[in-house]
């Protein structure tokens, strides 16, 4: 412990990964809960016999994720889960009564936890309680454990201000003495006693998974991405029967389309409710235990709300599977609050994720079956809408029986010698159409589509510069979208070409995807005319 907190150290200020034995870091208060809870199902789902304990603090109980994490665990009935909060009384910045009173016993009952209370500090009393909510088999149990922070060390003994303080060196010297440990803390500790080990992870679901056949939709039928993907859902569990697959949903499954999956695997369709928080870490904490798992939910709803979850889920190296349905101005109807415009720059910011965007329920099929085989956090984003099946230039399927999904493989949808229009998702058949539009006026502009806009395809992007023009269009806010990527690329590389980006500049309101599009002068006609005026600036 004296490398607590110190450079080089494995003792960061909050647990790590790289700790030996510690399976998942903390820091972000209220979401623990959510993570027991998933290991906790888990265990449940393969039939595993272990429990799970959760150790937390009374100040962070006032975070809403852990109402939502108390209700799901009542709900799933996890008998196998206990936790133990430890109520000090005092919290960060003071006492718990003057900062955020909090009703512990009354929260944890009225959700439906059996409730113990006990001495903290008395050995016996703990391992009764301890046992008593291991033997418990009505549901989950929680140890409201009395204590005193500092207890026994007058220096400190109910001062919030070492919540987060170290001892100086003399302070350090003065209380080993009142513990009868100052010939410890003469001690020199070589950094080098200590073996370090982290265990080696088991097999991945994903590399045991097999793809299978992918679902061909052919080019008369138009259908949305979403569908594409509950298809493919169904028929890689279905594929794949030593794999353990599991949806999670959030009173949402008709409209990601996962409630075909919920009627095939009844028992593998967790259901939340409108929980989104607590959902996104039970998502994470399933996959960490080998569970292969899809988090379906709205773009506003499973990126934007649930950022802070991802983000520690990624800290921690799970594998979650986020399909998000609903983005961008393609919503229409349900309005600005639930049109995700900036999907691809949060997921940006999460350093370990992966980020794909189908074009099509044809791309959309093979994205899932990576997704499904790929190790690691992967986000699918995709529109609400029908969007008709891509064709090449000849009209044959673009993305046949034979076509693979590459991570960082961008598509040419068709080729040009005047521009080149990258687009990506619901916006790449209406970017073919503003190129059939310009060929009435005599350019000729190629498409490129941009499926995975974290992973920069070199050799394309060169290639679009080299024509001279390139217009980014996507369906996603113009400041930090692909256009923001492509941009610092060019500039990065010192590639020199005309550039111009269309994208969302104003939230949107009520109204059809259309008219949206109209309002924005994201509709064919109006990008078409902007590039005529882009190209005669030259």
């Amino acid at each position: 412990m004296q490398e607590f907190r110190q450079k080089g150290s494995v003792f960061e200020g909050h647990p790590g990964l790289q700790v030996p034995g510690v399976e998942w870091c903390s820091g972000s208060l209220g979401q623990g809960l959510s993570v027991g809870s998933g290991f906790a199902l888990a265990a449940k789902l393969k039939q595993e016999k272990h429990h799970v304990f959760v150790i937390m603090g009374d100040g962070e109980q006032g975070k809403g994720q852990l109402q939502e994490a108390r209700e799901f665990a009542v709900k799933y009935h996890l008998d196998n889960l206990t936790a133990v909060i430890d109520c000090n009384g005092l919290q960060a910045s003071g006492d718990i009564k003057r900062i955020m009173p909090q009703q512990l016993q009354e929260k944890y009952e009225s959700a439906g936890w059996k409730v113990i209370l006990t001495d903290g500090h008395n050995y016996q009393q703990l391992y009764r309680a301890l046992r008593k909510a291991h033997q418990c088999k009505e549901g989950p149990t929680v140890i409201l454990a009395e204590t005193v922070m500092g207890k026994g060390i007058p220096m400190i003994e109910n001062d919030y201000h070492f919540h987060g303080k170290i001892l100086t060196a003399s302070q350090c010297r003065a209380v080993l003495g009142q513990l009868e440990l100052a010939k410890a803390a003469e001690e020199d500790v070589q950094r080098d006693e200590v073996k370090r080990q982290i265990p080696t992870a088991a097999c991945s679901p994903e590399e045991k998974m097999k793809t299978g056949k992918p679902i061909v939709y052919e080019k008369d039928c138009s259908t949305d991405c979403r569908s594409a993907f509950g298809n493919a859902l169904c028929d890689l569990a279905k594929s794949n029967e030593d794999v353990l697959v599991a949806a999670i949903d959030c009173d949402l499954a008709e409209s990601v389309k996962v409630a075909s999956f919920g009627k095939e695997f009844p028992e593998r369709l967790i259901e939340c409710g409108i929980q989104e928080h607590n959902a996104a870490t039970v998502a994470a904490a399933l996959s960490k235990c080998g569970i292969l798992t899809f988090f379906a939910d709205f773009g506003a709803f499973g990126i934007d709300e649930t950022y802070g979850q991802h983000r520690m889920s990624d800290i921690n190296h799970s594998s979650v599977k986020l399909i998000c349905t609903h983005n961008g101005l393609d919503v229409g109807e349900d309005g600005k609050t639930h049109q995700c415009i900036d999907y691809i720059s949060l997921i940006s910011n999460l350093l370990g994720f992966q980020l794909l965007i189908p074009a099509d329920s044809n791309q959309t099929d093979r994205m899932i079956r990576y997704a499904a085989a790929a190790p690691g956090n992967i986000c699918v984003v995709m529109g609400r809408s029908k969007v008709p099946v891509l064709t090449d230039a000849a009209g044959d399927l673009l993305y046949h029986e034979n076509y693979r999904y590459r991570y960082g493989v961008y598509d040419w949808i068709r080729e040009g010698r005047d521009g080149v229009i990258i687009t990506c998702g619901n916006m790449t058949h209406k970017a073919v159409k503003v190129t059939d539009i310009l060929r009435q006026r005599n350019l000729e502009l190629g498409v490129l589509n941009c499926t995975s806009p974290l992973e920069i395809d070199e050799e394309a992007v060169r290639q679009a510069a080299d024509t001279g023009m390139i217009v980014t269009y996507e369906d996603h806010n113009v400041r930090s979208g692909i256009g923001t990527i492509i941009g610092s690329y060019l500039a990065e590389k010192g590639l020199h070409c005309r550039f111009a980006k269309k994208g969302v500049s104003v939230y949107g309101a009520s109204a059809s995807p259309e008219w949206l599009y109209q309002r924005q002068k994201l509709d064919e006609q109006s990008v078409a005319e902007f590039i005529v005026q882009l190209y005669q600036t030259k």
